[in-house]
């Protein structure tokens, strides 16, 4: 027998509930009492069973496959994530770069070529730094302006009596917010404290330049001035051995007249690659072998080593394996969607997405693109040509020696089944955009679901009010019923007391005699 649930959390027979409805007109005459709410909920409940059951089972189905489309999603986008690079070609031009000695390291990027190429080191680039005279470290200086420039970058720094001492100075250079490159600190020595000011790029295009506008021009203010030149590349005889020449590269130079010392002298690093002479005001050398960004310190001056380019195998396998991960991945979570296990309940055996039409596109869609080779005749190649096979539950095995050998020894096979025109990767990457863009079948799926929700919710609305409104109606119902029983059973007691009853002769009898 069907029961129906009450607003009361009681559960009622809709059956026995119109039943009881007829009841109450007979026990209205004889004054018992019922639960008149949970009957007219019983009653409401039993009309609209039906639709609250269809819309909630509705709902739940769409928001289930919502989920599962979500799901699908997330795994699709991380399969392209992982495939990108192979894709465009990115993964295939990875190389390394390799020096087989000291003090020289190397990056290759997009552009470079493999090969090996001989790097002689003759200087690194350094910065210029100098020292002034000495002073006194209390001494007032002057006041007035001093301007400081380095290639063609220029700072004034106003000079008062709230930062005229040397470590007052010191201390506007270093908070100046045009600075154009310069350190200052303050050095004590025996004869005194210096200001010591050093640039902070390297090469020879970055000497310091210091002029001064004293207020007075016999303040010590005006010590502080300094001009920066440079020297030309210059070779001598080696003195320790005359059949040897010493070349000393092209450098900064100050005019000592002040007082100043140049400490270390600015210049550029200066190399030769593959016996081509280049020069660089840093010490990270760019393009000097196209693709290739070579860093030089201090241990690899004076010394030839060999630079060798060449593929990065390393890192396309990593690439390589991660696709297969990523791969293998939405084949688990493709079969989860659409499984069936009739050991489970009926209405619960089937995946979310079993026997959908879209799921079984995006399957058939992928996986005969991973089957497939690439090129024609004796040229075609597929992922089994590289080491990595197909297995029965349509998963991806990879044979990580087969995979090596093939980036190693057979790269142009590698090259052709990811080539970035109909390569496996560039095809798969093409179907998951169209599955996964704006207006594709997913996104098309996800606003129908979305859609049909906003239309079960309205229907529900709808079915609210009406379940309100037939509650009203039917508590309307019963309490004229119940104020009509009243009346009757009013009325009822007047004619019992009237014509008489079992214990009375009744008014009418007795008026009779």
């Amino acid at each position: 027998m069907t029961t129906v649930a009450t607003s009361t959390g009681s559960t009622v027979d809709p059956t026995s509930a119109v039943q009881q409805a007829a009841q109450s007109i007979i026990s209205g005459s004889t004054n018992s009492t019922m639960d008149v709410n949970s009957l007219v909920s019983a009653i409401v409940n039993a009309k609209v069973a039906g639709q609250t059951d269809a819309l909630n089972n509705k709902k739940t189905a769409d928001n289930t496959q919502l989920t599962a489309i979500g799901t699908l999603k997330s795994i699709l986008s991380l399969l392209q994530s992982s495939l990108t690079n192979l894709a465009n070609g990115t993964t295939l031009s990875q190389f390394t770069a390799t020096a087989d000695g000291k003090g020289l390291t190397a990056t290759a990027a997009s552009g470079a070529v493999a090969g090996s190429y001989a790097v002689n080191v003759q200087n690194i680039a350094t910065s210029q730094s100098i020292t002034s005279g000495a002073f006194k470290s209390t001494d007032t200086l002057g006041t007035g302006s001093m301007t400081l420039n380095v290639n063609g970058k220029t700072s004034t720094i106003k000079i008062d009596s709230s930062n005229n001492t040397l470590s007052g100075i010191a201390s506007a250079i270093n908070s100046a917010s045009d600075n154009p490159g310069v350190t200052a600190t303050i050095v004590n020595g025996t004869d005194g404290a210096h200001l010591v000011l050093r640039s902070a790029a390297t090469g020879l295009a970055t000497g310091i330049n210091i002029t001064v506008d004293a207020d007075d021009s016999t303040s010590s203010l005006g010590k502080l001035a300094v001009k920066s030149g440079t020297a030309v590349a210059s070779t001598t005889t080696d003195p320790n051995d005359p059949t040897k020449t010493i070349t000393t590269p092209a450098r900064t130079t100050i005019d000592s007249s002040g007082g100043w010392t140049q400490n270390t002298a600015g210049q550029d690093a200066n190399l030769t690659v593959a016996g081509t002479a280049v020069s660089s005001p840093s010490n990270t050398i760019k393009d000097a072998i196209t693709g290739v960004s070579m860093t030089v310190t201090s241990d690899s001056v004076g010394t030839t080593q060999n630079l060798t380019i060449g593929q990065d195998v390393n890192g396309q396998k990593t690439t390589i394996e991660a696709f297969v991960t990523a791969y293998n991945n939405f084949v688990s979570t493709a079969a989860s969607l659409t499984s069936f296990d009739s050991t489970q309940a009926a209405g619960s055996q089937g995946g979310a997405l079993l026997g959908d039409s879209m799921m079984n596109s995006i399957k058939n869609t992928i996986s005969s693109t991973i089957s497939k080779a690439i090129g024609t005749g004796k040229d075609q190649v597929n992922l089994a040509s590289i080491g990595i096979s197909l297995q029965p539950d349509g998963t991806l095995q990879t044979d990580e020696t087969k995979l090596t050998d093939a980036l190693t020894n057979n790269s142009g096979t590698v090259a052709s089944l990811f080539n970035s025109t109909n390569g496996v990767a560039a095809q798969l990457n093409t179907s998951l955009t169209s599955f996964l863009q704006t207006g594709g079948v997913i996104d098309a799926r996800t606003t129908a679901l979305n859609n049909d929700l906003s239309n079960i919710a309205d229907q529900q609305t709808q079915l609210t009010a009406y379940t309100q409104q037939l509650t009203t109606s039917y508590n309307n119902q019963f309490t004229a019923l119940n104020t009509l029983m009243s009346s009757m059973a009013t009325q009822a007691n007047y004619l019992t007391a009237l014509f008489g009853g079992t214990n009375s002769a009744g008014a009418l009898a007795t008026n009779a005699k």
